[in-house]
Protein backbone atom coordinates (compact mmCIF):
# COMPACT_ATOMS: atom_id res chain seq x y z
CA UNK A 1 0.00 0.00 0.00
CA UNK A 2 2.47 2.70 1.25
CA UNK A 3 4.62 1.23 -2.28
CA UNK A 4 1.38 2.61 -4.14
CA UNK A 5 1.06 5.91 -2.37
CA UNK A 6 4.63 6.79 -2.83
CA UNK A 7 4.34 5.80 -6.81
CA UNK A 8 1.51 7.86 -7.64
CA UNK A 9 2.62 10.91 -5.33
CA UNK A 10 5.86 10.56 -7.48
CA UNK A 11 3.37 10.80 -11.21
CA UNK A 12 1.32 13.92 -9.33
CA UNK A 13 4.85 15.55 -8.26
CA UNK A 14 6.14 15.12 -12.37
CA UNK A 15 3.26 15.85 -13.84
CA UNK A 16 2.80 18.82 -11.84
CA UNK A 17 6.06 20.02 -12.16
CA UNK A 18 6.51 19.31 -16.29
CA UNK A 19 6.10 22.20 -18.02
CA UNK A 20 3.59 21.26 -21.59
CA UNK A 21 5.28 22.12 -24.60
CA UNK A 22 5.02 25.24 -25.95
CA UNK A 23 5.12 26.61 -29.56
CA UNK A 24 4.69 30.07 -31.36
CA UNK A 25 2.11 30.18 -34.46
CA UNK A 26 3.83 29.21 -37.89
CA UNK A 27 3.91 32.07 -40.81
CA UNK A 28 4.06 28.91 -43.27
CA UNK A 29 0.37 29.86 -44.65
CA UNK A 30 1.60 33.73 -45.53
CA UNK A 31 4.03 34.72 -48.57
CA UNK A 32 6.07 36.69 -46.45
CA UNK A 33 8.30 37.33 -49.41
CA UNK A 34 5.65 39.53 -50.72
CA UNK A 35 3.53 42.17 -49.52
CA UNK A 36 -0.02 43.46 -51.45
CA UNK A 37 -2.42 46.21 -50.25
CA UNK A 38 -6.14 46.30 -50.64
CA UNK A 39 -8.94 48.98 -49.37
CA UNK A 40 -12.11 48.16 -47.93
CA UNK A 41 -15.06 48.35 -45.09
CA UNK A 42 -14.58 46.70 -41.93
CA UNK A 43 -17.21 43.84 -41.72
CA UNK A 44 -16.31 42.03 -38.39
CA UNK A 45 -13.30 42.13 -35.89
CA UNK A 46 -12.76 39.27 -33.73
CA UNK A 47 -10.99 40.33 -30.89
CA UNK A 48 -9.56 37.03 -29.54
CA UNK A 49 -7.11 34.84 -28.66
CA UNK A 50 -4.54 33.43 -29.49
CA UNK A 51 -4.59 36.38 -32.55
CA UNK A 52 -6.98 38.74 -33.79
CA UNK A 53 -9.39 38.45 -37.51
CA UNK A 54 -9.91 41.48 -38.94
CA UNK A 55 -12.51 40.52 -41.86
CA UNK A 56 -13.32 43.90 -44.51
CA UNK A 57 -15.34 43.82 -47.80
CA UNK A 58 -13.48 45.13 -51.13
CA UNK A 59 -15.31 46.20 -53.46
CA UNK A 60 -14.77 43.72 -57.12
CA UNK A 61 -15.08 44.40 -60.60
CA UNK A 62 -18.70 42.75 -60.72
CA UNK A 63 -20.07 45.09 -58.86
CA UNK A 64 -20.20 43.39 -55.31
CA UNK A 65 -17.66 42.71 -52.94
CA UNK A 66 -15.00 39.83 -51.82
CA UNK A 67 -14.24 39.42 -48.15
CA UNK A 68 -10.68 39.36 -47.34
CA UNK A 69 -10.33 37.87 -43.76
CA UNK A 70 -6.76 38.97 -41.74
CA UNK A 71 -5.00 37.33 -39.47
CA UNK A 72 -2.89 39.77 -36.48
CA UNK A 73 -1.32 39.24 -33.25
CA UNK A 74 -3.15 38.95 -29.79
CA UNK A 75 -5.02 41.20 -27.83
CA UNK A 76 -2.58 40.98 -25.26
CA UNK A 77 0.13 41.84 -27.61
CA UNK A 78 -1.96 44.93 -29.19
CA UNK A 79 -3.40 46.34 -26.11
CA UNK A 80 0.52 47.40 -24.86
CA UNK A 81 0.81 49.05 -27.99
CA UNK A 82 -1.87 50.93 -27.63
CA UNK A 83 -5.01 49.14 -29.61
CA UNK A 84 -8.28 48.11 -27.84
CA UNK A 85 -11.17 46.28 -29.13
CA UNK A 86 -12.61 49.43 -30.76
CA UNK A 87 -10.08 50.45 -32.53
CA UNK A 88 -11.59 49.03 -36.14
CA UNK A 89 -15.00 49.28 -35.84
CA UNK A 90 -17.68 48.07 -38.21
CA UNK A 91 -18.08 50.74 -41.38
CA UNK A 92 -14.94 51.76 -40.93
CA UNK A 93 -12.80 52.34 -44.24
CA UNK A 94 -9.34 51.02 -44.21
CA UNK A 95 -6.65 50.56 -46.28
CA UNK A 96 -4.61 47.50 -45.08
CA UNK A 97 -0.92 46.23 -46.22
CA UNK A 98 -0.73 42.48 -46.12
CA UNK A 99 1.28 39.21 -46.33
CA UNK A 100 -1.15 37.09 -48.59
CA UNK A 101 -1.94 33.55 -48.08
CA UNK A 102 0.12 31.24 -49.66
CA UNK A 103 -3.23 28.91 -51.34
CA UNK A 104 -4.05 32.43 -52.66
CA UNK A 105 -7.39 32.89 -51.02
CA UNK A 106 -8.09 36.37 -50.21
CA UNK A 107 -7.02 38.04 -47.28
CA UNK A 108 -3.41 36.95 -45.03
CA UNK A 109 -1.33 38.78 -42.46
CA UNK A 110 -2.31 41.95 -41.67
CA UNK A 111 1.38 44.09 -41.41
CA UNK A 112 0.34 47.67 -41.46
CA UNK A 113 -3.34 49.70 -41.98
CA UNK A 114 -4.30 53.09 -42.60
CA UNK A 115 -7.80 54.34 -41.63
CA UNK A 116 -9.64 57.02 -43.85
CA UNK A 117 -9.16 59.77 -41.03
CA UNK A 118 -5.43 59.11 -41.76
CA UNK A 119 -4.18 57.31 -38.43
CA UNK A 120 -1.88 54.52 -39.15
CA UNK A 121 -2.11 51.18 -37.44
CA UNK A 122 0.53 48.55 -37.11
CA UNK A 123 0.39 45.19 -36.02
CA UNK A 124 3.73 44.54 -34.94
CA UNK A 125 4.36 47.45 -33.01
CA UNK A 126 6.33 49.14 -35.57
CA UNK A 127 8.92 46.38 -36.54
CA UNK A 128 6.74 45.41 -39.90
CA UNK A 129 8.67 41.98 -40.57
CA UNK A 130 7.13 38.81 -39.12
CA UNK A 131 9.32 36.75 -36.94
CA UNK A 132 11.02 39.62 -34.86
Amino acid sequence: MRHSFLVILAATVIAGLARPATGHHSFAAFDITTQKAVTGTVKQVDWTNPHIWLWIDVANDKGGSDTYGFEGMSPNFLARRGWTRTTLKTGDKITINYRPMKDGSKGGMFMTGQMATGKLLSMMGGNDEPGR
